[in-house]
């Protein structure tokens, strides 16, 4: 049985998006609350980036992703995420509805889980460009596990508009 304090720490990265209030204000406090996460270290960040709304309709949406090392359970980090969401107004009238902030766990080291409460890596990153244009960006090497490469993905959501905030 290992210990908190001999507990190795995962890599994770995390995708951050909103698109209701300010969004980009929204986007970069959530980094911050990353950052004091316990147990976790914010050891990259992307840009910020503006995109379209996918399967949904409302604003454009501000995106990012973190790059975390923690010692979190991947249960663990889902309910510290969803605490911050939770402190930022987030709510769940209805799937993809508009939102304050969705922050959603990517990839957690190598594992593949599927349970009733989370699904890794995340179902549909290899399709979004939101996500792969910064994880690549921060994460160039980074591989969806029995997926690929994320920069072999690319190619696929090269359709998918994404612009960079400055």
């Amino acid at each position: 049985m290992t210990s908190a304090a001999t507990a190795v720490a995962v890599r994770a990265f995390i995708g951050i998006g909103g698109n209701l209030g300010d969004a980009r204000a929204t986007v970069e406090d959530a980094l911050r609350r990353l950052a004091l996460l316990p147990d976790t270290t914010l050891s990259a960040q992307s840009h910020l980036y503006r995109t379209a709304p996918v399967d949904a309709g409302g604003d454009d949406y501000v995106n990012a992703v973190a790059q975390l090392d923690t010692t979190l359970t991947p249960h663990a980090l889902l309910a510290a995420l969803q605490a911050i969401e939770l402190a930022h107004g987030r709510e769940r009238p209805y799937r993809n509805a508009p939102r304050t902030l969705d922050l959603d766990i990517l990839l957690y080291g190598e594992l593949q889980l599927a349970d009733d409460v989370l699904t890794l890596p995340h179902p549909r990153m290899a399709q979004r460009a939101f996500v792969l244009v910064p994880l690549s960006e921060i994460a160039p090497d980074a591989s969806i596990p029995g997926v690929g490469a994320t920069r072999d993905l690319l190619v696929q959501v090269r359709d998918q508009a994404i612009d960079l905030l400055i």
